[in-house]
């Protein structure tokens, strides 16, 4: 459909999709069913692409690859695993200490506490705990605590401020990113591929395995997976929870409507690059869950996640309106 061979063009030419005969080292490259002219580039991932004789030549930056936990207990892993758990304890998200390694063969660790913030057993990230050389605490009232362990040197993180996110970058190649609700976003350098374990998984590149208990028993079952990352055993193990919009059925038109963003036009560029509707039904259960306030925090959240999910795909969708999640940039500027 964008150049084919043709006995109108003459000799060494072929035809384009407008009809006209061109040679064909001007012919298009095509991705995700869009054309780009010879010479245009493209974001795929954290490499750029060149269209050059009807191919892309593309760099080979090796990319962080990226775990994501936000809303009613909606988990992605860094193999692109999805899975939903809720939990009421701290959790263990990332560690390198893992296997038969003893406990100081590790460089870092990542913990999430988990709370209530609904009546339908949905919980919300309380606080994230950062452990590298030194230990970071981030509370959702916005403070941060850092606890020194080591004497003299640089500081092996910055934190930073990056629109509604806290930004914890470190020198480890890790980053972390969280709205100081409940979306948190892990991004992880390809060096630690295959040498991690926690709710994130084992970024090996198989999500299929990617549900290791802390004995490193690759399991099917989602609440033995979770529970076994628990920090404390004094914690109740998790149990599924009724559907929200099942156990709140009032909630359910509302929060359909609320969440068909999602899928609508106003997202149309990013439907082929994510999956929209994972991400629509995560919506509706959290827009349903969300019922003892913050009703619109839940579903922005919600949409928030799926909006950054497209931004990794290079993807940048303007979706906020003065009616829909607004954000006051002069506070955030």
């Amino acid at each position: 459909t964008h150049c084919v061979s043709g006995c109108v063009c003459p000799h060494n030419q072929v035809l384009d999709d407008k009809g006209g005969c061109i040679a064909p080292e001007d012919c298009p490259c095509v991705h995700n069913g869009n054309s780009y002219s010879p010479g245009e580039s493209i974001r795929v991932g954290c490499n750029n692409c060149t269209c050059r004789n009807r191919k892309w030549y593309c760099s080979e930056e090796p990319c962080l690859e990226t775990c994501s936990v936000y809303g009613d207990g909606h988990y992605t892993t860094f193999d692109g695993k999805r899975f939903d758990f809720e939990g009421d304890c701290e959790y263990v998200l990332v560690q390198n200490y893992c296997g038969q390694q003893s406990m100081n063969q590790g460089t870092f660790r990542v913990i999430t506490e988990n709370i209530p913030c609904g009546t339908t057993g949905t919980t919300c990230s309380k606080s994230i705990k950062v452990f590298l050389e030194v230990s970071i605490f981030l509370n959702n009232d916005g403070h941060s605590d850092v606890i020194q362990r080591t004497t003299g040197g640089k500081m092996p993180f910055q934190i930073r401020s990056m629109g509604i996110y806290l930004v914890v970058d470190t020198t480890v190649g890790l980053i972390l990113m969280w709205d100081k609700k409940t979306s948190i976003f892990i991004k992880l350098s390809p060096s630690f591929q295959g040498h991690i374990c926690g709710l994130c998984g084992n970024y090996d590149g198989n999500g299929n395995n990617d549900f290791t208990t802390r004995s490193q028993s690759v399991v099917g079952n989602v609440l033995e997976f979770a529970n076994s990352w628990k920090v404390s055993s004094s914690c109740p193990n998790a149990n599924r929870t009724k559907d929200p919009c099942t156990v709140n059925p009032y909630r359910k038109v509302w929060a359909q409507k609320q969440c068909s963003i999602i899928t609508s036009k106003v997202f149309a560029k990013c439907h082929s690059q994510v999956e929209p509707n994972e991400y629509y039904q995560a919506c509706v259960e959290d827009a349903c869950a969300c019922d003892t306030g913050g009703d619109c925090e839940c579903f922005c959240s919600a949409v928030a996640a799926y909006a950054q999910a497209c931004n990794e795909q290079d993807v940048c969708i303007s979706w906020r309106t003065p009616s829909i999640c607004p954000l006051f940039c002069d506070y955030y500027n």
